[in-house]
């Protein structure tokens, strides 16, 4: 078996990130945030107020032991905890994430759960494990009796969503967007690089190789920041695409764009809690798929279209000329 802290390719991590519009109206205050987050009673909701609005709630651990998804087929089984945790940006977006990393070394048989236990998000090979195949496996996706952290990630959406406070009326209609990664190590003094790729049944699949010190609750950080602004310009761009133009469709458009500008547009902030080793990659996504380039021309497109029905609004408007003397 390979030791996970020197081989090149070993696997650092592995998650899925589901993002949503948090079905309520209004976004939430801080109070009513912690509120909705507070999982557990023995952990804190963390606040974060700069550079923006930010809730994260308590870890929660979810006991496996299964075989991992692995593209040879071959029954690799594992025994531990997944880490899942929540995330609300703003009041208005909200995350669900589910990782794991595994150990470099496994045992030749099941050890009691309390040797798992204090190893929180770490899944321990039982007998010979192929990295490489659990990589490729992962993202290609779990079959039937396989590890499923995705169906983890969103049973934690699902619980959240139910929450009393919510009102499920929510400003505008979205899609929500699911991102699968793996983290695999680099070579020594490699710089991180990110593959990223969106598939037909809005799947987002991430391949990132990182140097091998990075802590894989990093790699989902990174991953977590990468799948809320994949959401927002997927959002913002299905809600342009198609938009009727002309003064007949100014209160149509309108009704789209407000709810844009009020809820989403101020929410674009790339990398304000990712780790500074990891901001390259980002870098990366804007030199290629030009994401910040694409969110620029996209919110020009909605400052234009709303400059252009205030003209029209005040080109309706009666002038003194118009309305005639008053006797």
């Amino acid at each position: 078996m390979t030791s996970a802290h020197t081989d090149p390719g070993s696997v650092l991590a592995c998650g899925e990130v589901r993002t949503c519009l948090l079905p309520t109206r209004d976004p939430l205050d801080e109070t009513t945030a912690v509120r909705l987050l507070q999982l557990r009673t023995d952990e804190p909701v963390r606040v974060s107020r700069h550079p923006n609005h930010h809730a994260a709630a308590p870890e929660v651990l979810t006991g496996v032991d299964c075989p991992l998804p692995a593209d040879t087929g071959t029954r690799m089984r594992v025994v531990g905890t997944v880490l899942t945790r929540a995330m609300l940006v703003e009041g208005r977006v909200l995350q669900s994430s589910a990782l794991f990393s595994l150990a470099g070394t496994g045992t030749d048989r099941r050890q009691p759960w309390g040797h798992y236990l204090v190893r929180p998000g770490l899944l321990v090979p039982v007998g010979r494990l192929d990295e490489q195949a659990v990589a490729r496996g992962f993202l290609i996706g779990h079959r039937s009796g396989q590890l499923d952290i995705g169906s983890i990630a969103e049973a934690l959406t699902a619980r959240i969503s139910r929450h009393q406070v919510l009102d499920h009326d929510p400003p505008l209609t979205t899609v929500d967007t699911r991102l699968r990664w793996t983290a695999v190590r680099t070579l020594p003094d490699a710089p991180p690089a990110v593959l990223f790729t969106t598939h037909r049944d809005g799947l987002r699949m991430v391949e990132l190789h990182l140097p091998s010190g990075t802590a894989p609750g990093a790699a989902a950080g990174l991953c977590e920041d990468l799948a809320l602004h994949d959401w927002l310009l997927t959002t913002v761009a299905g809600k342009l695409d198609g938009l009727r133009t002309g003064a007949e469709a100014d209160r149509a458009g309108l009704g789209v764009l407000g709810p844009l500008v009020d809820h989403l547009l101020h929410l674009w902030m790339p990398r304000a809690r990712v780790d500074s080793a990891l901001h390259p990659v980002w870098e990366q996504l804007d030199a290629i798929p030009g994401y910040g380039r694409q969110w620029q021309t996209l919110t020009q497109r909605i400052r234009d279209r709303l400059a252009l029905l205030a003209l029209r609004a005040l080109q309706e408007v009666p002038t003194p000329s118009r309305l005639g003397k008053i006797s």
